[in-house]
């Protein structure tokens, strides 16, 4: 039966217009992304054949692009209004940093590190930089690692600190093994930064860990 004779509390768009996008499932909110199915499968079908090909919703928005294309129903076109979807995203928790106090407002810094740095699979390290009231200015990815490691050079960091004319500094970075423990590298790395950006009168307010679906404060755990 095709979605358009289903009842109306049935259909993902009009239960979305009714209850709002979060009365959905996983495989309803993907059915209104893919508008449609094919041969033999209604979006919704498609939706939860394509969730149990990729395991997980994550895992099919954080695919690769030749591994998207793959699956039943995608391919380039997808692909693209995916990225979009996610960068509008990553814009709009961005502009949610820009009104309000982002140092304060701890969890919606949070949410907008982990979303930035959660899906690499090798490990990034980022700054968060803010100005003396702690309002977000920018958010620069300024290393790249292999697979459990980046190099990190506290002159960089202060360099960009100091381009941005910040007055704080919120460290992070990922483990792309999953787990969002600090190991004494990182603690090691944080006290260097803090010593270095200090020299010019910018604090550090943070260290956040993304690991899988876990994040840590350095904060928060007296390392910082």
């Amino acid at each position: 039966m095709a979605i358009k004779d289903w009842p109306a509390d049935d259909r993902p768009r009009e239960k979305l217009l009714m209850l709002g996008a979060n009365a959905l499932s996983d495989a309803e909110l993907l059915a209104i992304f893919l508008r449609t199915g094919v041969t033999g499968f209604s979006a919704v079908d498609l939706a939860r054949k394509l969730l149990s090909e990729f395991g997980s919703l994550r895992a099919l928005m954080e695919a690769e692009q030749a591994v998207f294309c793959q699956g039943h129903g995608l391919g380039q076109a997808k692909y693209v209004q995916l990225q979009a979807v996610l960068e509008m995203s990553r814009r709009h928790l961005e502009s949610s940093l820009l009104q309000t106090d982002a140092f304060t407002d701890s969890q919606t810094t949070m949410t907008y590190i982990k979303q930035r740095l959660r899906a690499y699979p090798h490990e990034v390290f980022a700054c968060l930089f803010l100005d003396n009231q702690h309002h977000f200015l920018a958010f620069d990815e300024l290393f790249r690692g292999t697979i459990d490691s980046a190099s990190v050079y506290p002159r960089e960091v202060v360099k960009a600190a100091l381009k941005y004319n910040a007055s704080a500094v919120i460290l992070a970075h990922n483990h792309p093994s999953g787990i969002a423990e600090p190991s004494q590298a990182d603690i090691r790395i944080t006290d260097r930064l803090k010593a270095a950006l200090e020299l010019v009168d910018i604090r550090v307010l943070d260290h956040i860990i993304v690991g899988n679906a876990e994040i840590t404060s350095l904060a928060q755990n007296g390392y910082v």
